[in-house]
């Protein structure tokens, strides 16, 4: 009696576990029929978020990588495994006899988590284009990153015509299109060259509010009234596949009263939301204001400050700088000096980022790159990407920075930036 009620004792949990178990299945096989497998799902997930981080991260490459864009990398993308570090998107533009000048400033401004599209416009001839894309192609790092785009269907670019403002835009959507993890858009030109590291800019930037945009602008228009904002101009570069100047047409027109008009640099950073806004448009502003820019001298020096300044919800995320080190000539500030050995020190203590112009090897910017960027036969920017021997041979951890003396005078110089914008009443005023 006794071991026969020891078996009935064992037997009942079991039999209770059993019609547990099956209960549970009926449940689950009657909410798939209500609810989607997918919402099911999402509701484990919702309680395990550890794992669906951990299944995100492995899942990612296809967010990063476009296999129909990108048919040269036979690599692994790199993932981003710390959200707190800044992605640039830069645009770097030439023209004819620009080539040397382009590469270098591209070479001196590599990295690997970057993204970057380079240009000549059709007025450099095919020569220089091809062989642009045959060095991209035949660069390893290149290559293997898939992080550098060229323009191949070159645009007419005139300076002081809206087309310089139309070729901004399309590196823009170009950038947009390809990738949507970067945080700010650059525009320069192959007369630029940094004062500083690609890891001094990530990690100065790297502690900024990714809605930040670096913008100079004023309304105090001036001479520029009567100038550039009341004539009319024809840019023959909308129409013509040979460069030639802006020409002027009758009758002049009036200062608007729909927007108010703002001028600046033609050299901006910008943050990934307001690109968005001009590409995409929802407000019809964007839209509006490249059509009345059309028609205006120097649209690239107005067009974003006019924009970013009547967009209610961009007006507070404005600092009046461009990040660049320019030297002007005497008023009216209409041509930059060009920069010589003589210069270095002004550069250096501005703290900016950028200088420009420079000519083609002037001994100025051998100076930088061993002074500053610590830099030498035309190899990449040394940072804490650089690995394999030679140096900067092999993409290593990309996250990895090595910020120098250029990185505590950039923050230094943003940090008063951004603290006076703070404070002042003066943003788009």
């Amino acid at each position: 009696m006794v071991s026969l009620n020891m078996d009935k004792t064992c037997a009942n949990p079991l039999a209770i576990t059993f019609l547990i178990c099956l209960f549970l299945l009926g449940t689950s096989f009657n909410m798939t029929l209500i609810f989607p497998f997918h919402t099911i799902t999402s509701i484990i997930f919702s309680i395990f978020p550890s794992y669906i981080t951990i299944t995100n991260n492995q899942h990612s490459n296809s967010y990063f990588v476009e296999s129909k864009i990108n048919q040269l990398s036979q690599y692994p993308p790199i993932i981003n495994n710390n959200p707190s570090i800044p992605r640039f998107a830069y645009l770097i533009s030439g023209s004819k006899g620009d080539l040397e000048k382009l590469w270098r400033c591209l070479r001196s401004m590599y990295h690997p988590w970057n993204y970057y599209v380079v240009h000549l416009d059709l007025e450099s001839n095919v020569q220089e284009r091809l062989e642009l894309a045959l060095r991209l192609k035949k660069d390893e790092i290149y290559t293997q990153v898939g992080n550098v785009y060229m323009i191949s269907k070159a645009n007419m670019v005139t300076y002081r015509g809206p087309t310089m403002v139309a070729n901004t835009l399309h590196a823009c959507a170009i950038l947009l299109e390809k990738h949507k993890d970067w945080d700010w858009f650059i525009n320069l030109s192959a007369s630029d060259y940094p004062l500083v590291t690609q890891d001094d800019l990530l990690y100065t930037f790297s502690d900024l509010k990714s809605d930040l945009n670096f913008i100079e602008h004023t309304s105090e228009l001036g001479w520029k009234e009567a100038k550039r904002a009341m004539p009319l101009i024809i840019d023959p570069g909308l129409y013509k596949t040979t460069k030639s100047d802006i020409f002027w047409v009758t009758p002049k027109r009036h200062v608007p009263t729909a927007f108010k008009l703002f001028t600046g640099s033609a050299w901006m950073i910008l943050s990934h939301a307001f690109v968005e806004y001009c590409i995409w448009g929802w407000d019809n502003l964007p839209r509006n204001l490249l059509l009345y820019y059309s028609n205006f001298v120097s649209s690239p020096e107005g067009y974003f400050q006019t924009v970013v300044c009547n967009a209610p919800e961009f007006t507070s995320t404005v600092i009046n700088h461009d990040m660049h080190y320019i030297s002007w000539d005497v008023p009216p500030r209409q041509h930059p000096h060009t920069l010589t050995l003589n210069d270095t020190a002004n550069m250096i203590a501005s703290g900016a980022a950028f200088a420009r112009k420079f000519k083609q090897d002037d001994p100025v910017l051998d100076k930088i790159d061993m002074e500053l960027l610590n830099r030498s036969n035309g190899n990449f920017t040394p940072g804490g990407w650089c690995a394999g021997n030679p140096p900067c041979s092999k993409v290593g951890n990309p996250t990895k920075l090595r910020p120098g003396p250029g990185g505590q005078r950039l923050r230094r110089l943003i940090g008063k930036l951004v603290l006076s914008a703070k404070y002042s009443q003066n943003q788009c005023s």
